[in-house]
């Protein structure tokens, strides 16, 4: 006889990423696999999330607490109606030598948050794992999303109720949100010719038709203490369609008269104005370190 060892190929990598997505939306993207060996191959698909061991591997101290390099879980945040955030399709069958398998992968977020995650195994035989896919995206209520930064929130939700940091006001007839905060560390490399950068993401998601002909709208206002301070902005103001997004870059080169034991920190406030007006306080804080 003849020894046969399965192969395959992933249209995907290690990780697929959904995006942004409207919550109570549904979006969908296609993983191919391909069997390369000469042999017909059975499979069978397996979500982290629906692990029959999954309750007592929760019983554990979360990552984030013990691991600096790895903030989420592999399961991470999950629907509120008890539906899976995320399915795949088909779960099982076979695929013939030679031939490709597409696979559905549906994200569909119930609420609001950044930090959906799932893990897709992809197992021959039943027991031999040919593929392990990180699955990820996030929603949010509003039109719009802002990224970048040092994380400054933990990555798990939390069940307590709480409070607005500030009251709800209407801004020229359009609801105005809590103002959030972005850090943004910038580190200037001693005797550098090159400043020191850093950028946050502005973005607007594919959502309803409005009556505006743009979709989202940002600007930064940073007065001049940015620029006493040495900071510099980069496309500060923009109006995006849906589906788009555009870059806000920061730079920095220390002033002659910094003094190195009292680092630069300075605040600009970002607004973005979709079908809300969100604020957001973007920290800047600047050092300078040895090569």
């Amino acid at each position: 006889g003849h020894g046969v060892v399965p192969s395959t190929e992933c249209s995907a990598g290690d990780v697929l990423d959904m995006g942004y997505v409207m919550a109570g939306d549904t979006v969908t993207a296609t993983v191919k696999i391909k069997n390369t060996s000469s042999l017909t191959l059975p499979f069978s698909v397996q979500l982290e999330s629906l692990s029959p061991t999954r309750d007592r591997d929760r019983q554990k101290i979360p990552s984030f607490l013990t691991s600096p390099l790895q903030r989420t879980e592999i399961v991470g945040t999950q629907n509120y109606n008890g539906f899976s955030v995320f399915s795949v399709s088909p779960t099982e069958g076979k695929i013939e030598a030679g031939t490709s398998q597409d696979f559905v992968v549906t994200f569909s977020p119930d609420h609001e948050s950044l930090y959906y995650s799932d893990r897709l195994k992809v197992l021959l035989f039943g027991k031999q794992t040919a593929h392990e896919i990180r699955l990820k995206g996030a929603a949010r209520d509003h039109l719009m999303f802002v990224e970048g930064g040092e994380p400054l929130d933990v990555p798990v939700e939390s069940l307590a109720v709480t409070s607005p940091v500030a009251p709800q006001e209407a801004l020229k007839g359009v609801p105005q949100e809590p103002v959030r905060s972005l850090l943004l560390l910038l580190e200037y490399v001693e005797g550098s010719a090159e400043p020191a950068r850093a950028e946050i993401t502005v973005g607007a998601m594919e959502g309803p038709v409005l009556a505006a002909k743009q979709a989202v709208e940002f600007s930064v206002d940073g007065g001049p203490e940015l620029q006493r301070a040495g900071f510099s902005l980069d496309g500060p103001k923009g109006a995006l369609e849906r589906g788009q997004r555009q870059r806000i870059g920061v730079s920095w080169v220390p002033p002659a008269d910094l003094q190195t034991s009292d680092p630069p920190l300075v605040s600009a406030l970002l607004t973005v104005k979709g079908d809300i007006t969100e604020s957001y306080r973007v920290l800047l804080m600047a050092r300078v370190v040895s090569a």
